[in-house]
């Protein structure tokens, strides 16, 4: 056998086994946020993120690929048409890898994105009205920003740097959750007139935790697999070298947030440790293959320490998030973006400094446009009574606990 041919069927494997593992990470947002909301909205959740996945692969297919990838040369966006691969029959090993094996690892990550935005605004959304902001966030605003950097647009050119998509990815999913909480506005009874914070008890705090776990294993392909390729010694040594910083950034997130919340708070919280470890994970995102092993620890943990100081400021701007993803996803987004030139001497701040600011304007810009679109046709918010009674009952008829709805 051609030693091209090895290399186009282990670049292949790769983009499906790692994809698959990124596919789990839809399991682990819908657990985290199944264990995260009230029982009385949990099978609405699950609703949202097993739909969120499917409309996000069908309009990847039919839109966002070639809108992110085809024709981009530089410049802003790529074409407006429909993916096709070749025959697997006639496709040959010049390519490097199987056209269908990189449609499949991409949509994966498109799914993540808009899986972001449904646990910040939970319990309030409408599932329809929710699912008509997934479809331009996944059909349009992801793939036309990805295009600038991973479709050789005009970050590309510049020099930004995101490897695996702590921007291009988690940040695009936190400013459109952060504007979602904006406009739906904070859930019944989580701030009193007086500024009080009145915290909303989860629901099952062991789901939340298999959430995580299930996030974290699935990391491993979100960042391995952005190598893009297992067909030589040096593509698998830098494999390995990503799988193990991704796991020392949660791991370090983990303790900076339990510690802080000790510190801070007299106590141990379950919900700043998850955050925490999927804040270290947002944060080596962007670069998991340069830092040392110790310099990932650190990335990390100041990504657990960003989301336990971001959680409470966001609670004295009456913004609701149920589930802390504007800390994980855009706060940690923003500094795990940062922290490329640190370990990354390719990279440099105002590079990456600019990758940010316009990625977030034009996601800011479009996902207000859109939410507000969407609340204008549709409506976006539950009514008051319809929240009282849990999203369950209003939108899909269905309890995931009805002997015991709190």
């Amino acid at each position: 056998m051609e030693s091209q041919d090895i290399a186009f069927i282990f670049n292949t494997f790769s983009f499906l086994i790692n994809g698959i593992l990124v596919m789990l990470m839809a399991a682990g947002f819908c657990m985290l946020e199944a264990g995260m909301v009230r029982t009385k909205s949990v099978a609405t959740i699950c609703t949202k993120n097993i739909v969120l996945y499917s409309v996000a692969g069908i309009l990847y297919f039919l839109v966002g690929y070639n809108l992110m990838y085809s024709g981009v040369d530089g410049g802003f966006i790529g074409s407006l048409s429909l993916f096709e691969v070749a025959d697997p029959s006639t496709e040959s090993s010049e390519g490097g890898y199987a056209g269908a094996s990189d449609w499949f690892f991409q949509m994966v990550f498109v799914a993540t994105a808009a899986s972001i935005v449904s646990g910040a605004v939970a319990e309030r959304v409408k599932l329809w009205s929710f699912l008509a902001v997934v479809v331009v966030l996944t059909a349009i605003i992801y793939p036309i920003q990805g295009s600038w950097t991973w479709g050789a647009g005009w970050l590309s050119e510049m020099g930004f740097s995101d490897f695996a998509g702590s921007t291009i990815v988690h940040s695009v999913g936190g400013w459109c959750a952060l504007v979602g909480c904006i406009v739906l506005g904070a859930r019944k009874g989580k701030y009193s007139k007086d500024g009080k914070v009145n915290p909303i008890q989860a629901s099952a705090l062991p789901l939340a935790t298999l959430g995580t776990f299930l996030l974290w294993f699935g990391w491993f392909g979100f960042n391995g697999g952005s190598q893009l390729a297992l067909g030589s010694v040096a593509d698998a040594s830098s494999m390995a070298r990503i799988y193990a910083n991704t796991n020392l950034a949660a791991a370090g997130g983990v303790v900076v947030a339990l510690i802080l919340g000790q510190i801070l708070y007299k106590k141990v919280d379950l919900t700043f440790v998850l955050n925490g470890a999927l804040g270290g994970l947002v944060s080596i995102t962007a670069e998991p293959l340069a830092p040392s092993f110790l310099a990932a620890v650190l990335i990390g943990g100041v990504g657990g320490a960003l989301v336990v100081f971001s959680i409470p400021l966001l609670d004295k701007f009456k913004i609701d998030d149920v589930v802390g993803a504007i800390p994980v996803h855009l706060v940690c987004g923003i500094w795990g973006t940062l922290a490329v030139p640190i370990t990354n001497d390719s990279a440099n701040f105002s590079t990456q400094l600019i990758g940010i600011v316009s990625i977030g304007a034009f996601v800011l810009i479009t996902s207000f446009i859109l939410w507000y679109a969407v609340k204008a046709i549709l409506g976006v918010r539950l009514s008051d009574n319809e929240e009282k009674d849990g999203a369950d009952k209003s939108e899909i008829g269905l309890s995931s606990y009805p002997e015991f709805i709190q």
